[in-house]
């Protein structure tokens, strides 16, 4: 099989209408974090457990296209001895992997950040796809402040994007690419507008340098909405109307899909602007989520780290990702949350 035909069915399976990508990649830090919250430690074995007791999730892949591993969740096994991965794509859900190694800041700026990695991805990437990821993502961040993202912040990262994702392609993963700018901070949405744009022209325009296969990529970008201690919270029908006006001036629609992050937003928040987005007028790209903390923590607190809690927690995520399925078409209802 040719690489472009690899690339390819890695896309028809992870573009499914009705379906999404559920990001379960958090390092080290960040799920020591979210277990610190529900009093559980973070050893090896819980983080299996907790990995695995999310693939196994009977019929998950009725809403769940694609998943987002960390490296270590790639050797790690179910209850069964299966190799989560496979059991992953047992269940129809494609397994991928993030692979940028975290942010630093950006050296002569002022609060700009760029993401490491990038050295020896190649190789890595072949250990990953013989271990059975079939797509990566790799993560900016840009945060709104006075005097950022800079025009040097908007360029190098874009720069760093396109070198990883042209490595991907390469070697047969599909990029995943996520240029996040940040909810945090005061800002309005129409700020957040301007900067997504700039982020988004500056993501496809070094794509385009690169010679990467746009139909060979799938975007992971923030919403437009108000930073999060903005006065004003903005409705699902703003943030549709925002987001999807900046889209359409800043992302080719040679790309398949756009997968949004949920990026801080509640769960409910983030599968009611979606389901703004999926019911208007018909876009170019497929308009579908890539949620993390959207759609694991309601599972998460219903498991609390107790075996005997896994089948409570495996119907928490399977209820919100059928809440997101239906927000794929635009059919999501607030009430449907109390069913």
């Amino acid at each position: 099989m040719s690489i472009q035909t690899d690339l390819q069915a890695t896309i028809t399976d992870m573009v499914q209408k009705g379906k999404g990508i559920l990001a379960a990649d958090e390092s080290a830090p960040t799920i020591a974090k979210r277990f610190a919250a529900i009093s559980v430690e973070s050893t090896e074995e819980n983080r299996r457990f907790w990995r695995s007791l999310l693939i196994t999730t009977p019929t998950l892949g009725d809403y769940v296209s694609g998943i987002i591993l960390f490296e270590e969740t790639l050797t790690q096994k179910d209850d069964q001895g299966r190799l989560l991965p496979q059991v992953a794509g047992k269940q129809g859900i494609v397994p991928g992997i993030k692979v940028d190694q975290g942010k630093i800041p950006l050296v002569n700026t002022t609060g700009d950040m760029i993401t490491q990695g990038l050295d020896g991805l190649a190789d890595r990437l072949k250990v990953y796809k013989e271990q059975g990821a079939r797509f990566a993502k790799w993560r900016e961040v840009y945060p709104i402040e006075t005097h950022t993202p800079s025009r040097l912040g908007i360029d190098a990262n874009a720069e760093v994007l396109a070198r990883y994702a042209a490595i991907c392609q390469s070697v047969g993963i599909v990029p995943i690419v996520e240029p996040e700018v940040l909810i945090d901070g005061d800002h309005t949405i129409e700020r957040a507008a301007e900067v997504i744009e700039a982020v988004q022209h500056a993501v496809y325009h070094a794509l385009h340098r690169y010679g990467v296969i746009l139909e060979h990529t799938i975007l992971k970008p923030s919403m437009v909405t108000p930073g999060k201690t903005h006065a004003t919270k903005a409705t699902p029908e703003q943030v549709a109307e925002q987001t999807i006006k900046v889209l359409r001036r800043s992302v080719p629609a040679a790309v398949p899909s756009i997968n949004f992050l949920s990026g801080g937003q509640t769960d409910e928040e983030a599968t009611a602007n979606l389901n703004a987005m999926n019911t208007g007028a018909a876009q170019p790209w497929e308009l579908s989520f890539s949620y993390g903390r959207a759609l694991q923590q309601p599972a998460l607190h219903a498991w609390m780290g107790k075996k005997e809690n896994a089948q409570a927690a495996q119907a928490a995520l399977l209820k919100r990702a059928r809440l997101n399925g239906a927000a794929r078409y635009g059919k999501y209802k607030v009430k449907m949350e109390k069913e």
